[in-house]
This record gives C-alpha cells, structure tokens and sequence, in this order.
C-alpha cells in the first residue's frame, strides 16, 4: 500500500468514478465519490476499520484509476454504466448473468406495473437492464417513484376501490385503483416512465411543461403545481448530467495531455447522447513532435482498427493534416465526418472535462512508472540480499512441470525483466523423457534443452534472443528434490555460474544449493511477491499449454477408434464441426456431407460416439 501513497497525493479532492483493478488488470470494483482524494485514502489507510469484504478487496488491488466528473449526479450515473460494462466481482455477488436484476414495466397489464424482476422472458413488456447489483437497481427504481406516480402495488385494478392508499397522499401514485386516475391518464404516466428509462428525459420534460400549461390554463391548479413539481424534480436529475445529456448525437470527444516522451489520450464514447465506453492510450515518443501531429497520429492510429466511426469526434485543439484525416474517415464510414473543436456550451464542457482526466492520466502514469521502478528495485534488492546472489536478479527464468497421471507432461519457462513479466521470452516443452511420470527426470531435461541453446548461442552458435539470453537467476517451482534435479543438469552442461533456487508451494519457502536450511522471506516481502509471481505465471503458461495438448490428443484417440477414420478424415471432420460435441451433435448426413466422408463410414461414426 505504502507504493500507492504518492499517486493517492495527486489525486484532486473532486467528484468522481474510481476503478481498483488486480494483478493482470481485471476491474476487481468500480466506485464513487463526492471527493476522490478521500475516498482512495480510506482504502489504503488502517484497514482495521474496513469490514471484511472491503479487507478482501483492499488486499487483492494491484492498481487503481479514476474518471474526474463535474458532479456527483454524473459520477453516479458514470458509476452506474461502467458496472453495467465491466460487471466487477466487488459490486455484484451473483456470477450468473441470469439472475442479474431488470427493471421490468409489465405492458401485458391494463395498468402496467414497475418492478425488479431477475427472468427475462419474451412477453409483451420492456426490460431495462441488466443492473449490476440489488442496490443499484434499488436506486433507479427509488428515483423514479419520486419523479413518476405509476402503482407499486400488486392488486387488481377494477377502480371500485372506496378510497386510495397513502401512496396517492404522499403523491406518489395516481390510484386508479379508485378511478381517480382513466387508463389513458395512466398510460401518460408509464410513457414517461419508459422515456426516461431509454435516456430521453428531454422529451418527458417537454410533455410534462406541456400538460403543466394546459392544467393552468383550464385553471386546474391543484394539477398544475402537482406538474410543477414533478417537472423541478426531473429538471434537477437531468440538469448538468452533460456526460449522458447530448440530445441524440453519436460522437467520440478527445483530450490528450503531453508529457515530454509521452502523452496521454482518454478518448469517450457517446451514443444516442449516453456515455457507452471509455478508454485511454499512451503515446511514446512524442518529445520532438508537435502537438497536432501526436493528435493527428493517434486518430490515424486508433480509427484505422476501429469498428465504428461516429458523425462527429470532438479533439481540444486543432489537429495537423485535418482535411486528409477526414477524407479517409469518411472513407471508412461510407458517410460525411467532421473534427471540431467546441467553442463553447455542453460540449465544450465536456471536452474541459475529458481533458482535465488526460492531464490527471499522465500524472498517474509518471507517478506509477516512479513507483513500480521502484518497488522492483526494492524486490530485486531483497533477492539478492536473502538469497546471496552475485548481481541484482533482472532477468528470471522459471520452471514448471505440468501433466496429468503422467500424460501430456508439458514444461514452461517464463520470464521477468526487471521485475516485470516478460511473455514474448516465455517458452513451452514437451517431455520426451521415457518415464514422464518422473518429474525430477522432466526438470533435467528441460533445463538440458534450454541451456544447451545457450551454451551453443555463447560459441558463436545462432539462436534467438529469448535462449541466447543469460538468466540472472534459475527459479524451480518445487521444492528440495527438483531443486537437486536443475543443479545436476546445470552442472552436466557446465554452467555453474548460473544461480539457482527452488520455491515450494505449501510455505513458501525458498531452497538454495548447498544449503541445508530453506530461506525464509517475509509473508510481505516485495521480493518474496516478485518470486511468486513468476511461480505462478509458468504454471499458468504450463497448464494452459497441457489442457490444449490433452484436447487434441482426446479428440484424436477417440475418432482413431473408428475404423476408416484416419488423420486426413478426422482433421476434416474437427474443421467442419469445431469439436468431437459437434461431431457427436451432428445427424449422420451431415457427416456423409463431409469432403471424404461416406454415408457408411458416417453411420459407424454415429455408432461410435
């Protein structure tokens, strides 16, 4: 927590969504707060005073971002739409998609209902959703019980009922339960409803001044101050919500930061005037370029693997080679672009915005680079102290042996420079040891392989730069007797002036040669992180490349048993149905239909699986 403590004193005490994500970046929970300075603090300060679930989630943040916004409105509904997109484990506790919860506006009733529902079927109503949590849904439905009066009830409408519930006192229902309310007066009220739930709050406030004036001017002014102040409660949810408030327009809206080497580019997406997505990039190389031309570039570069091009893109400041970039937008969209610079009004507002979250998105990004630098120096350092080494470890190499009862044994190597996991280096084996059950057999062999590649690149001999490279330390993910294994390996090839050691799962502890005695490290220990992470990332490299192994050999046992089935028909059969489900699935003419295939080597393949 402590490599967080100066980024967190960057952070502006502003409104604003905050993003804690773990180790490989997947949004681990998505928040909001009326000042996010203070809020990121009390996350990293004493966490005595946090609950549980918050001690979990603290303990598993690996970085954090944040979206500065002009209110708390706009962060809550920013808050809202990334949960919707990201769908973090924090926020939500239920992991099926199914059971998410809708608000559902029931149209099949003569006086429609508003209710959360978790089924989705296919009925004559309206769905809006899914919501990424009970309390977020809780929320929307509040708010619109206090801007719209429809039932919440479940009863039967017949509108005989002698008097209405407290509901229609607190004006908060209109009771057609009593027939205060005709069911076209009612229908009015769930048009509304449903306008304001597809982000078209506009047109409800126009409808709404409308029947206002109306009511007045047929000096019904008890409905009309009823009007009134429902049309000053919507008025204040729409009012400055920019974010999501720009008519129907599709558009993206640009603002970069410059840094020297680099700059920063947040880049938001809005459709039908709501904010759908967000990202940013960072630009290297950026020191001798002008500022239009890094903007120009990163168009060129973003647009050129983009699924869409809006009408619009809204940038801060002018950008080099416009007219050339919109020719070619056009181009891709197949219809008229145009790059502006907003002047003044919402958009102007929201590119000032967007901007301020570049400048706060470069900041970061110097303070991070500052802290991760440094926290490796520190892990590194560790390392070489606890385990004795010559030099600082910056480049490991770990060691993992994979399989299954002795099936598929696979091996993987991967590898971190200075601290980082370097994956273009990782590499896999396959064991072609006699017994593949022996694993400390499987160690000797990989390592064989691997540093016989490096003693040859150290002749003169040609290889590629992931074996020609020098480790400054050998970690086995193992304990004592594959610790054994890689030393007799390193010492039959000769290079003993490569240092080795070995972590064990269980205790985490730590094996050197020729020492009696495991190293002990610190439960939080930078060094002791950094060793773990390399452990992991090769068991994750080794399984995934086993799973696949054991995939195809499967599929090739299984189809061998078929008499007439050789390879040639089975990599047919794989490539017209996927997989041995879709062979297994498919009718005995659709295999016929095969290219080589025949209707009775067909039928015996239907007879087999």
């Amino acid at each position: 927590m402590a490599s967080f403590a100066t980024r967190l004193s960057a952070v502006p005490l502003k409104p604003g969504v905050y993003i804690h994500r773990d180790s490989v970046g997947k949004v681990l929970y998505v928040g909001k707060s009326s000042a996010l300075k203070n809020r990121l603090r009390s996350y990293f300060g004493a966490t005595k005073r946090l609950n549980a679930k918050t001690t979990e989630l603290v303990n598993r943040i690996h970085d954090f971002e944040y979206i500065v916004t002009d209110s708390e409105q706009e962060a809550l509904l920013l808050e809202n739409s990334l949960i919707k997109k990201h769908r973090p484990k924090y926020n939500v506790r239920l992991k099926d998609d199914k059971t998410y919860p809708y608000i559902k506006v029931d149209l099949s009733e003569e006086f429609p209902r508003v209710y959360v529902t978790r089924r989705t079927i296919k009925d004559n109503a309206r769905y809006f959703g899914p919501f990424a949590s009970a309390g977020s849904v809780r929320k929307t439905l509040d708010l619109l019980k206090r801007l719209f009066p429809y039932r919440s009830c479940t009863k039967a409408i017949t509108g005989n009922d002698e008097r209405p519930c407290l509901e229609y006192h607190i004006k908060r229902c209109v009771a057609p339960c009593t027939g205060y309310s005709s069911k076209e007066d009612y229908s009015k009220v769930i048009d509304q409803v449903l306008m304001f739930l597809e982000g078209n709050a506009k047109e409800v406030v126009k409808e709404l001044k409308h029947a206002m004036l109306e009511a007045s001017s047929q000096l019904e002014f008890e409905r009309a101050g009823v009007l009134r102040d429902r049309l000053k409660a919507i008025e204040k949810v729409y009012e400055g919500q920019k974010v999501v408030g720009l008519g129907r327009e599709n558009l993206d809206v640009v603002g970069i930061a410059y840094g020297g080497e680099e700059a920063w580019v947040e880049i938001f997406f809005i459709r039908n005037g709501n904010l759908t997505g967000r990202d940013n990039f960072t630009m290297s190389g950026t020191r001798d370029e002008p500022g239009r031309e890094i903007l120009a570039r990163f168009i060129e570069q973003f647009y050129a693997s983009a699924s869409y091009v809006p009408r619009k893109i809204l940038v801060p400041e002018p950008t080099g080679r416009k007219q050339e970039l919109i020719t070619w937008l056009e181009t891709m969209r197949n219809g008229p672009v145009d790059i502006t610079i907003p002047k003044r009004g919402a958009k102007r507002r929201l590119i000032e915005m967007i901007s301020e979250n570049a400048e706060q998105g470069l900041e970061q990004l110097k303070l991070k680079w500052i802290s991760d630098s440094t926290r490796m120096e520190t892990a590194m350092s560790e390392l070489q102290e606890e385990l004795n080494l010559s030099e600082l470890p910056r480049r490991i190499e770990c060691y993992d042996i994979s399989h299954i009862q002795g099936t598929n044994t696979v091996a993987s190597m991967s590898v971190f420079k200075n601290g980082q996991p370097f994956s273009s280096d990782y590499r896999r084996f396959k064991i072609k040891t006699h017994d593949s059950n022996d694993d400390f057999a499987s160690m000797r062999e990989v390592l064989n392989r691997r540093f016989k590649r490096l003693k040859n690149a150290r002749e003169g001999g040609s290889e590629n730069a992931s074996f020609a490279s020098t480790p400054d330390l050998v970690l086995i993910d193992g304990g004592k007797g594959q610790l054994s294994s890689a030393v007799e390996a390193m010492l039959h090839l000769g290079l003993q002036d490569i240092q080795i050691a070995s972590i064990a799962k269980r205790e985490e502890e730590i094996f050197l040669p020729d020492s009696a005695e495991p190293v002990i490290m610190r439960r939080n220990s930078q060094g002791l992180f950094l060793l773990q992470r390399a452990r992991d990332e090769a068991h994750r490299f080794a399984i995934t490349f086993h799973r696949n192994l054991r995939g195809k050999s499967s599929i090739k046992s299984i189809l061998d048993q078929v008499p007439g089935v050789g390879p040639k028909r089975r990599k047919m059969l794989i490539r017209s149905f996927g997989s041995i489900k879709g062979v297994r699935e498919a009718t005995e003419e659709q295999i016929a239909a095969v290219p080589g295939m025949t209707a009775k080597i067909a039928r015996q393949i239907k007879d087999h699986l």
